[in-house]
């Protein structure tokens, strides 16, 4: 019979300061704000890059464009993960010579973010993309690494890591689940 273990590794007011942290590191290497969007990886990275967006106008009084891309056409891993109801994308700017910071709750083998990378090039030819996450969790299958992390978490592959977003969960934090006998 098998037990999980469900260890809490951000708070939720870690969670709000670790959005912080990501939010001024992409204003920091953004030289012209105009020019950056958001797009959020469907799921969780679409609530993630609406929480990012509202901190950078709090910090910057800047709108940035804020969109999502569904990556399910564009999996190579569909025979794992099962069969999905597409989402929407919704790009609502032209994204060529565009800085677009594509963003996602965790990133593990790194196949959901080559999806979304050939997805993005689908829309446009941004001037540079860049990956905010808010864990890394490690085990890449392929060589791709986010330019700003919230928080390295070392995991065994067995192992999950969740997270919770007040919209749409209700409460806001991030736990590892830990199977075990």
């Amino acid at each position: 019979m098998l037990n999980s273990q469900v260890i809490q590794i951000l708070s939720a007011e870690e969670l709000r300061r670790t959005v912080n942290r990501l939010a001024s590191q992409i204003v920091e290497s953004s030289a012209d704000l105009s020019n950056l969007v958001l797009l959020g990886i469907r799921t969780r990275g679409v609530p993630l890059s609406l929480l990012l967006a509202k901190q950078i106008q709090a910090l910057e009084n800047v709108k940035v464009p804020l969109g999502s891309i569904d990556i399910t056409f564009y999996r190579d891993d569909l025979d794992k993960v099962g069969l999905r109801t597409p989402g929407k994308t919704d790009i609502p700017v032209d994204i060529n010579g565009k800085i677009v910071v594509l963003v996602d709750d965790v990133i593990y083998s790194g196949r959901t973010i080559g999806a979304a990378l050939s997805a993005a090039n689908d829309y446009g030819r941004p001037q540079v993309i860049r990956l905010a996450v808010l864990v890394d969790r490690g085990h890449r299958e392929l060589p791709i690494h986010a330019d700003f992390v919230g928080k390295v978490l070392p995991t065994a592959k067995e192992e999950q890591v969740k997270v919770f977003l007040q919209d749409p969960d209700g409460r806001d934090a991030v736990e590892l689940i830990k199977k075990s006998k």
